[in-house]
This record gives structure tokens, C-alpha cells and sequence, in this order.
């Protein structure tokens, strides 16, 4: 029972809760502002639809808050998980992401059980920011039908169907209103942050683009696809079927996801420790904690429409930036995201999904952020051959496959080195 306890949610995890909680509730409701739209378009991107985003954010969000191993862990639907997802859904239909959601959160479960977190943890850091450049190159890749409002071409790898895509909407005419919608969304969402500190309270750039393109969309009357209606009940419960999945696919599909669940909440987690400057052990994350959270939060998310869920840096850093202090503020960012949909479900309907694509493109770039990829090229040889070949990998094999081999040069070159 000992052993079982550290998995167990106590009221440590909030005792700073008491004094800090109006920052907390700032914080939350901030970091909400910012997981709305990307929960709505990794839904779309995904192929599962927006609600089954929304669903994501609100549920595994809540559930990692109060289960995971991190005091400042803000989870849900992100685009490495898409990555995965996307040739799944492709291939399989829609209706596989529950057997494989809820079987690989069951996987990452019992990986913390195991306590694997600290093995999973070692992960070098020239990998994980290959692994990064990779998934903002699919992501961005990804969004090409969305962004041109063409057909989705199921099959193939992200670099061909991307291709086609491209080939696609030249042979039948581009979309011009797609285009300026997206493009509009970038200029808003690169522009805002310059002026941004002259107003009294921060509002997100990703937000504001959204908020702007639609708006200047409805007034004009721009004739670009929206999300459309969203789902009456936000949670429901999901008939549970293989839906014509082997074993084998389903194995396969069921490790690539928990593994990419373990690999990227643990470096978030690791990312928010460092944000925060946390130097006593007690207050460090705690791995095999976090991998029970993260579990246990796909597992009811796959239960009830929505998808695998992971720890999200970017919106894990925007916690920490905007304040947070104990898990309470990922908490209030789930409630606000219900909120919001609940009163507010028909102005989200009306969100163009080219500027959900824009927003995308812009996370993308800076997901990438080329200033620091410049500078981490200009370290070591070793280094930076070990980011180039993880994230050539990611883009044309496989996002697994790619964090595997580029872990395993790095520690044979690294020996090789040392002798």
C-alpha cells in the first residue's frame, strides 16, 4: 500500500494554494485562452473534429491537473500526439482512437506503476529538440489541406500527402479566401505581441487571430469552412469495439502512442521544473506519478469522444509565465474551457478552420525557433548531427523511430568519445 500512495492525489499538492489561488485562477484562465483554439484545430487536424479536442482539454486536462506528478503540467490534445494520430485515424476511421486511447493511457498507467518514468526520463536533450524541430515541420505540413480548403488525401507519409495536396489545389484552382484567411491570422499573430505591451491586461496572440479573422470573416462575408456545430452533450459515452483493428495494428499503434504520451509529458514536466527554478526535491516532479496521471486521463478521454492526451510545453510554459503557483491553475483551465463551451458553443461553430490552420503554421515556426536552432547547430558536431538525423527521421519515417535511433547514436558516439 506504501508503494501505491505516492500515486494517490494528497493535500500537499496544494498547500500553496490557499495564498496563491487568485494567481492560480489567472494563470488558468490565461492558459485557457490559449488552449482553446489549438484544442479545436489538433481535433480538426486529427480527423476526430473539434468537440473530440475540446473534450481532450477539459477532461485529460482535469485529470492529469489532479493525478499527474507536476504542480504546473497543463495536458491535452498537442501536435506530437497528432502526428501520431492523424495516419491512424487516416487508415482506421475515427471510431479506432477508443480502443487505442484508452489501451495506450492503460499502457502509460502501468508504466508509472512500474515506475519506468526514470528510465523514459533520459532522453537526451539533442534529441528531444530534433524530436521538436521534427513534429513542427509535420505539423505544419499537416495543416496544408485546412489552410487551402481542399480534401484531405488519405495514405502515404506527411511529406507526400502534403505534396499532393499542394498538386492537388494547383491542378483545381487555389482557394484565394483560404489563403487570405490564413494569412491574415499569421500577420495578426506575429504583429500582436509587438504592440501587445502597451495594453493593461495580456491577451493571447493566438487568441486575438482567431478573434480578429473571424470577426473581419462574418463582417465581409468570406466563404471559408468553419467548425460547424458542435456536439449537444460535450461528453458522451463511446460504444467500446476493436472497430476491425488486428492485434498487431493494435499493438503497434497502442506502444507508438504511450510511449510518445510518456516521452513528451516527462519533458514538459522537466521544462516546467526548469521554468519555475525548483531546487528542493519535494517539490521536484515526480515521474512515475505524472505517467499515472497522463494515463488515467486518456484512458476517461478515449471513454467519453475525445483522444490520447500528453503534457503540452507550450501551454505548460504560458501557465508558468502567467503565474501559476500549484496544479490548482491547470484545474481552473479545465473549468474555464468547460465554461466557455458551454456558453459560448455557437460563436465557436462559427471559427474559420483556415484560421485554425493559421494559428497552427505560426506554432509551428515557433515550435522550430530557428534563432535557437542556429545556435544549438553551432555547438558541439555530435550535437548537432544527432538533432539533424532524430529530426529527418520524424519527417520522413517515424516520430518513434526517430527519438529510438537518434537516443541510440548519441550514447554510441558519446562512448566512442569518451575512449
Amino acid at each position: 500500500m506504501n508503494r501505491l500512495r505516492e500515486f494517490i492525489p494528497s493535500s500537499a499538492d496544494y498547500r500553496s494554494a490557499r495564498t496563491y489561488w487568485r494567481k492560480d485562477l489567472l494563470a488558468g484562465v490565461t492558459v485557457g485562452i490559449v488552449a482553446l483554439p489549438l484544442a479545436l484545430a489538433f481535433g480538426i487536424t486529427t480527423g476526430a473534429g473539434a468537440g473530440a479536442g475540446l473534450i481532450t482539454a477539459i477532461l485529460a486536462g482535469l485529470i492529469a491537473a489532479i493525478f499527474g506528478g507536476s504542480n504546473f503540467q497543463v495536458s491535452g490534445p498537442t501536435g506530437a500526439m497528432t502526428v501520431v494520430l492523424v495516419p491512424i485515424v487516416s487508415k482506421y476511421g475515427v471510431e479506432s482512437l477508443i480502443p487505442l486511447g484508452f489501451f495506450a493511457g492503460l499502457l502509460t498507467l502501468l508504466l508509472g506503476l512500474i515506475r519506468a518514468g526514470s528510465i523514459i526520463n533520459r532522453v537526451p536533450w539533442p534529441v528531444m529538440e530534433g524530436f521538436t524541430l521534427g513534429i513542427a515541420i509535420v505539423i505544419a505540413l499537416q495543416q496544408f489541406p485546412t489552410a487551402l480548403a481542399t480534401p484531405s488525401i488519405d495514405g502515404g507519409r506527411t511529406v507526400a500527402t502534403a505534396w499532393k495536396t499542394i498538386k492537388g489545389a494547383l491542378d483545381s484552382g487555389l482557394n484565394y479566401s483560404a489563403i487570405f484567411v490564413v494569412a491574415l491570422t499569421l500577420i495578426i499573430k506575429f504583429t500582436y505581441p509587438k504592440i501587445a505591451h502597451r495594453f493593461k491586461f495580456h491577451i493571447p496572440a493566438s487568441f486575438m487571430a482567431i478573434l480578429i479573422s473571424s470577426l473581419i470573416v462574418a463582417t465581409f462575408g468570406i466563404n471559408v469552412p468553419t467548425v460547424g456545430d458542435l456536439p449537444k452533450a460535450i461528453f458522451h459515452i463511446e460504444k467500446f469495439s476493436l472497430f476491425g483493428l488486428g492485434i498487431y495494428q493494435l499493438l503497434t499503434a497502442v506502444i507508438s502512442i504511450a510511449l510518445l504520451a510518456s516521452i513528451e509529458s516527462l519533458l514538459s514536466a522537466r521544462v516546467a521544473d526548469q521554468m519555475s527554478h525548483i531546487h528542493e526535491a519535494k517539490d521536484r516532479y515526480q515521474p512515475n506519478r505524472e505517467l499515472f496521471g497522463q494515463g488515467l486521463a486518456s484512458m476517461a478521454s478515449s471513454l467519453v469522444g475525445g483522444m490520447p492526451a500528453t503534457g503540452a510545453i507550450a501551454r505548460t510554459g504560458v501557465n508558468i509565465r502567467s503565474g501559476a503557483k500549484s496544479r490548482l491553475s491547470a484545474i481552473f483551465h479545465a473549468i474555464f474551457l468547460l465554461a466557455v463551451v458551454l456558453i459560448l458553443s455557437p460563436i465557436i461553430s462559427n471559427i474559420p478552420t483556415t484560421a485554425l490552420a493559421g494559428v497552427l503554421l505560426g506554432t509551428s515556426y515557433r515550435m522550430a525557433s530557428p534563432a535557437n536552432l542556429r545556435e544549438i547547430l553551432r555547438t558541439t558536431k555530435l550535437d548537432s548531427s544527432i538533432l539533424l538525423v532524430t529530426a529527418l527521421i520524424v519527417i520522413f519515417v517515424d516520430l518513434i523511430w526517430g527519438i529510438a535511433i537518434g537516443t541510440v547514436l548519441y550514447f554510441i558516439f558519446t562512448k566512442l568519445k569518451r575512449k
